[in-house]
């Protein structure tokens, strides 16, 4: 490998253009979360979901305005795993780097064979494991191309599932002002506030809600990643940022205001209540026009996800804390072994899932299951560091999280709100141990590599960068 100055190393394109930007920060927000897992929510809070839904998108809209504010300022492929470095260290940002990558390859997995299963209900006759392997190998050959490609694939998925919810919250409204024919209005008997309607469970039912839905808006920090790969980033997340936040709650808590008034508690229509509320309102072929939908939420969180991965690996790479080939650079400025690496993980786990049925994957989605959790709240702890550094020494950012340190604050107690019920839950706390246990290995391993890497750069026989770590290559 022949080595390079850093000030001629090959580096990601720029091509994603602002459009693209703000409907993939949508898009990553709206997914089977909310086509499927919204039920689920509701089962356990009844109408008072409503609840947990505003706490946990004030949540993400803060950590997106504080994720945007780094990287408006510092655009990079590795964006809080980055951050995180800056403010607490390599350990600390390789740590956050490889937890958030385990969490996508394993989750790559999880949304072909779900999507895969989704559609097998439509077309019996295929098998899911083709079909998964179909959406894997497609998906994978399109994050190969040019990132503008990506873009373009992301923005269309995105605007399928915006245009999805526009037209369910149109006919949701139509059907509660009673303005369908021939179909009469449920009103909103089903929020109830003088009894125990509104919220069936009462607080506990909020609390243990929230745990539920917050995992709903994961994936949306794949701004930041994506940002590093703009045009004129400062502007493009700006934009991004100031855009997603109000249509977020514009359209989940629409949503889910819709399915809550029309779908009582303890009804069998939870199970896919967006096909529920459509079937009330007369709609024919609901069920499986949700399913499309749903299929098309889950490969473009595939398809975000693998580009997030590789994005994250090459990034590790470049700062030595992964294998140096995994920052390689094909001439289409795309980590090209990046992409193939985490892929392949997320094969291989397909595959040991379809050998051996509920095993596998349950157990891996468990160990990683609160892995955004753990992001968000380093995103947080990193902006409060790095604004505070940024503030004292008189630092331009191009874009400022407005309420600083105030909003921040919030976000964190939030978030130790919602560890606090995890941790109180039977079913949840297995889930937050399991991540724990993964990130102290995690942060040993990391730890461990860098005393290596430090004994290695005192040898007298160390050439090369620094703590040898060379830019990356073009390859072919």
């Amino acid at each position: 490998m022949e080595q390079q100055t850093m000030t001629s190393a090959p580096a990601l394109g720029a091509a994603l253009k602002p459009r693209q930007l703000t409907m993939m920060g949508l898009g990553s927000a709206i997914g089977a979360g909310l086509f499927i897992g919204s039920g689920a929510g509701i089962q356990a809070a009844g109408p008072a979901v409503l609840i947990s839904y505003l706490v946990a998108g004030t949540l993400i809209i803060l950590v997106m305005w504080a994720l945007g504010e780094m990287a408006a300022a510092n655009p990079d492929s590795g964006a809080f795993s980055v951050y995180t470095a800056r403010a607490f260290g390599p350990v600390a940002g390789a740590t956050v780097g490889w937890l958030w990558w385990l969490q996508l390859v394993v989750v790559i997995a999880a949304e072909a064979l779900g999507a895969a299963g989704l559609l097998s209900t439509i077309f019996p006759a295929l098998p899911v494991w083709l079909m998964a392997f179909v959406f894997i190998a497609v998906l994978t050959a399109v994050n190969l191309t040019k990132v503008k490609n990506f873009g373009e694939f992301e923005f269309w998925f995105a605007l399928l599932k915006v245009a999805a919810i526009v037209g369910f919250l149109l006919i949701g409204a139509a059907l509660l002002f009673g303005w369908l024919p021939g179909v009469q209005s449920p009103g909103l008997a089903n929020f109830n506030f003088t009894g125990d309607g509104f919220a069936p469970h009462g607080f506990a039912g909020i609390a243990t809600a929230l745990f539920v839905v917050a995992f709903a808006f994961g994936g949306t920090e794949i701004v930041s990643v994506a940002a590093a790969e703009t045009q004129d980033p400062a502007r493009s997340v700006g934009m991004a940022v100031r855009t997603v936040l109000w249509r977020i709650l514009v359209f989940y808590i629409g949503a889910i205001f819709i399915i809550a008034a029309v779908v009582p508690v303890g009804s069998a229509g939870l199970k896919s209540p967006f096909a529920a509320v459509l079937d009330a309102a007369g709609m024919p072929g609901a069920a499986t026009a949700i399913t499309f939908v749903a299929v098309a939420a889950l490969l473009s969180a595939l398809n975000a996800n693998l580009y997030g991965a590789s994005r994250m690996a090459f990034s590790l790479a470049e700062r030595g804390e992964a294998p140096r080939v995994l920052a390689s650079l094909s001439k289409a400025r795309v980590p090209v072994v990046a992409v193939l690496a985490s892929v392949s993980f997320g094969v291989v786990t397909a595959v040991l899932e379809v050998a051996f049925p509920e095993k596998v994957l349950p157990l891996l989605l468990n160990i990683v299951g609160s892995t955004s959790l753990l992001v968000w709240t380093s995103a947080l702890l990193a902006q409060l560091a790095l604004r505070l550094r940024a503030d004292r020494e008189g630092t331009f950012l191009p874009l400022r999280m407005a309420g600083f340190p105030w909003l921040t604050g919030l976000g964190l107690l939030i978030l130790a709100a919602i560890f606090t019920v995890g941790f109180i839950g039977e079913d949840s706390r297995p889930q937050l141990l399991s991540t724990f246990a993964l990130v102290a290995v995690l942060a040993a391993g990391n730890w461990l590599h860098h005393r290596s890497m430090k004994r290695s750069a005192k040898s007298p026989e160390r050439v090369g960068s620094p703590e040898g770590v060379e830019p990356p290559v073009l390859v072919d």
